[in-house]
């Protein structure tokens, strides 16, 4: 294969260096589960790690900002999975190409650097391109047709197409209400010898015209009454697939055809043994090792939930598609090397994580490989008569039992020409409460509208400050006042309430003037450098203009902090201890514990618990002094400093040095770690598949743990007769007891049963030729139960048994049938008829079965019903 002019790693580079050139900052490929956004599943465009700024929550140190965006649309609302591999542009994982304005430049640059950079750059023929607008947006129309020069036929106007004035393809709306704006889209004609129409006419949805960049305006505020009012800073936000504009620049229709994907096509056929590179289960493998491996690299692990049940649903997808093709070992994880080479100089963290993701994906195969065969078995056999309908039940026990998704049975069926019963599938999972999708959706919620200036936290240094209220909400909307007893929001000119942010808690205490108090209960952000604290007012009416004197709780803010600095301590020990996979999943610090989740595929010894916290307790015992110095975000990088999953960072971030522990963070800190105290880990535990979480303690609380343990053993002792120091060995005797014990008891119920048995030999009636028993075994269990069924049927011959015992008012009730009788009389069904009418159910095999009730006082009727029963079926 020639290399073409433009790579795609050519396309990437020159798009940034274009930008740069014009004064943007060029800003990371974010990662694709979104930072501290559980409304979106995953990152699906380039504008999510800008979604703070555009609603006034976070910002920036630049206003012009241009990157690569790392995107994934196989989950929730947006999931293009069942399309990829039968169309030419549809994928998992995707690059965006995305340069962004924030209150600084708009339409005329933003048009102009787009044309400049396709016409001039990319050198792409002017004479194929179209441009979009909105129908009343004027002045984009004029910018194409005027300043560019883009003839007037081939600039068209795109309106109302769903019934309401703003709902348009080319008008852009983050939500119901807030920041919205008209859109320019710019297509490319791949020419007459593709079908399909220009955009806006009813062929339109043909491949001839390719939808490649969307420039959005955001310059509107939308109301609730549907009504829009100018934002005061309008923004910009572009949008361009990388894949699309390689296919166009190389040359080729579809975008598997690029170079990149033939490279990763071609290492497909190699793994899988296939020469015809056109297969398009080719094109599966190929685009989802992309997904899958980037996802690793984030940090989501194969699960039956969330995002991770998401990442099965793709590498599940992949291996089917290799069987298909007759590879029925693990090949998939053989494909990472050569993403790495093709991806990694462009996204360092997926090069950093070749081992790993190697790992998780051959586990992971591993694990389906082993149901995949039988579970193939089982589709083929429910689709070899020409059903052209999957039963839903089946694809429900495929997806139950084997692991088969529903849509990679789906997949199979569309391949043969047949339907899944998805309505019969949805009532069988919502009958067995399996687990289901998590959904994600973007919605935005509207913060409350605060215009003024930023607050100085002084929190880092003291906790208590002189302070100004500058805004007072009630239920979300700005007043003067608060009275006595109501709830509310207020905003300080000057605070030293830590706002919650990065798993540590808000701050909480109080704000209290003469004859004035109002308790915080909690901080939270309004915008990235506007602290709200959230409280009752307790005391006197408060007002805006009022000077406060604010105060944190003291011993709830040295709590938590302590919790925050050992839980840096702690992560810096698993990683030493457990490995550099490590990686945090999440946490929750506050005053009573620190609690971490990360990624590791095991519980934790007791060994390697006492050797974490051994490491942390000596860091603490060192006393360091713990430092702080904020500085450029790749200068912080140079230091060797961890950044954490699911945290965002600026470009300028703050380096914590705790002990021998360097992260990025911006909570609160002990002064020393000596500060911390003791440290003991309480709990260790699973979370999900990969997923493990540790639950620790420090100073006083740890403390109370190990004088609560304390209590507890010397209350065992205490039991047991025995000093505290012989108490393992004490429990050991007494174990050994009762195990002599439990032995003698069985030894004694089997030949009480057993004398029992002999005297029920007598009762039994002879029924048509069969013996027929039923009664009660009283002191008799399971096994006892069993024993004595055993022998009953060697004496008897020929025979149909229940015997049944009794504890309170439960049942338990076994049923034997001899071999000679089991054409009529089926021991399962005869235990099941005799359970019902004790508030039970059982079954078994023919000749032994098992069953319980619950309702005591039926038993005597229920085993006099036996005889008549047994007698209907002979």
């Amino acid at each position: 294969m020639s290399t073409p002019q433009f790579t795609v790693a050519d396309i990437r580079q020159t798009f940034l260096d274009f930008f740069k050139e014009r004064g943007h900052s060029v800003v990371a490929s974010s990662p694709l589960v979104p930072g501290n956004d559980p409304t979106l599943m995953f990152t699906n465009s380039g504008m999510v790690q800008f979604k703070d700024v555009f609603l006034g929550t976070d910002k920036r140190p630049y206003v012009r900002a241009a990157s690569v965006q790392a995107c994934l649309r196989a989950g929730g609302k947006h999931n293009d999975l069942e399309n990829v591999g039968y169309t030419a542009r549809h994928h998992t994982f995707f690059e965006m190409l995305g340069n962004w304005s924030f209150g600084d430049y708009f339409k005329r640059d933003s048009l102009k650097w787009g044309w400049e950079l396709l016409t001039q750059v990319y050198r792409l023929p002017a004479e194929k391109l179209w441009a979009t607008v909105y129908i009343d947006d004027d002045e984009a129309y004029d910018i194409w047709t005027k300043d560019i020069g883009l003839p007037p036929e081939r600039v068209v106007r795109i309106g109302d197409n769903k019934g309401a004035k703003y709902a348009s393809d080319n008008f852009w709306m983050m939500a119901d209400t807030g920041p919205c704006g008209p859109c320019s889209e710019i297509f490319y004609d791949h020419g007459p010898h593709i079908p399909g129409g220009p955009p806006g006419s009813p062929e339109a949805d043909g491949d001839r015209y390719i939808e490649i960049w969307n420039h959005v305006f955001m310059q509107f505020d939308m109301q609730p009454d549907g009504s829009v009012k100018p934002l005061p800073a309008p923004c910009v936000d572009t949008g361009m697939g990388l894949e699309r504009l390689a296919a166009i620049l190389q040359h080729v229709h579809s975008n598997y055809e690029i170079d990149i994907f033939q490279a990763l096509i071609a290492a497909a056929g190699r793994e899988t043994g296939v020469q015809d590179l056109s297969n398009p289960s080719l094109r599966v493998i190929a685009d989802h090792v992309r997904a899958t491996s980037f996802l690793v690299a984030d940090g989501v692990i194969p699960s039956n939930e969330g995002r991770g049940y998401v990442q099965r649903r793709i590498i599940r997808r992949a291996i089917r598609h290799g069987y298909k093709l007759g590879r029925k070992t693990p090949f998939f994880h053989k494909l990472v090397p050569d993403l790495v080479r093709l991806m990694g100089d462009a996204y360092p963290n997926l090069k950093a994580s070749e081992t790993r993701v190697m790992e998780v994906l051959k586990a992971e195969e591993e694990r389906f490989y082993e149901t995949l065969a039988n579970g193939m078995e089982i589709l083929d056999a429910a689709l070899g008569g020409g059903q052209k309908v999957l039963p839903g039940d089946v694809a429900f026990k495929l997806h139950d039992t084997y692991g088969f998704p529903l849509d990679l049975s789906a997949d199979v069926c569309r391949e043969r020409g047949v339907t899944v019963d998805e309505a019969g599938f949805n009532a069988a999972m919502e009958k067995q409460k399996a687990a289901g999708r998590a959904a994600g959706k973007f919605k935005m919620d509207r913060a409350l509208e605060y215009g003024g200036a930023s607050n100085k936290f002084t929190g880092y240094e003291r906790l208590e400050e002189q302070a100004r209220v500058v805004a007072v909400y009630k239920d979300g909307t700005p007043v003067q006042q608060l009275a006595e007893g109501e709830a509310g929001v207020v905003v300080l000119d000057t605070t030293p309430f830590y706002a919650e942010s990065g798993g540590q808690v808000g701050d909480s205490g109080v704000l209290v003037a003469e004859g004035v108090q109002f308790g915080v209960e909690d901080t939270q952000k309004i915008k990235a450098d506007v602290f709200g604290h959230h409280g009752t007012q307790t005391q006197g009416t408060l007002k805006v203009g009022d000077t406060v004197k604010a105060q944190v709780d003291m011993a709830r803010r040295q709590a938590t902090v302590r919790n925050h600095s050992a839980t840096h301590l702690m992560h810096k020990a698993l990683r030493e201890v457990l490995g550099a996979h490590v990686q945090q999943k999440g946490s929750l610090v506050d005053a009573d514990k620190t609690r971490f989740d990360f990624t590791h595929n095991a519980p934790l010894t007791d060994d390697q618990v006492r050797e974490i916290e051994k490491r942390v307790n000596a860091e603490i015992l060192d006393n360091h002094a713990t430092q702080a110095r904020v500085m450029e975000i790749e200068a912080a990088k140079a230091t060797g400093a961890v950044m954490l999953f699911g945290e965002k960072y600026g470009d300028s971030v703050r380096v914590l040095d705790i002990g021998s522990s360097r992260e990025l963070c911006g909570g609160t800190h002990v002064q020393r770690t000596g500060d911390i105290g003791l440290f003991k880990i309480v709990g260790e535990s699973g979370v999900a598949a990969g997923v493990r979480r540790v639950e620790a303690v420090t100073g006083a609380h740890a403390l109370a743990y190990l004088q609560d343990l304390e209590s507890t053993v010397q209350s065992a002792a205490g039991a047991l007769k025995a000093p505290v120091p012989e108490l393992q060995s004490r429990i050991g005797q007494v174990l050994e007891q009762v195990r002599t014990l439990e032995k003698e008891l069985a030894q004694l119920k089997g030949k009480l049963a057993s004398s029992q048995g002999d005297e029920l030999v007598a009762q039994a009636i002879d029924v048509k030729g069969i013996k027929v028993l039923a009664a009660r075994l009283d002191g008799a269990d399971a096994k006892g139960l069993r024993d004595t069924m055993d022998k009953l049927k060697g004496k008897l011959k020929s025979a149909a048994i229940v015997l049944a015992t009794v504890d309170g008012a439960k049942v338990q009730l076994a049923a034997g049938v001899t071999a000679d009788s089991m054409g009529k009389v089926k021991a399962g069904d005869l235990v099941n008829f005799v359970a019902q009418q004790v508030g039970g159910k059982g079954g078994g095999k023919p000749d032994m079965a098992m069953a319980g009730g619950t309702d005591a006082s039926k038993l005597s009727g229920a085993l006099q019903s036996v005889q008549g029963w047994v007698s209907e079926r002979l």
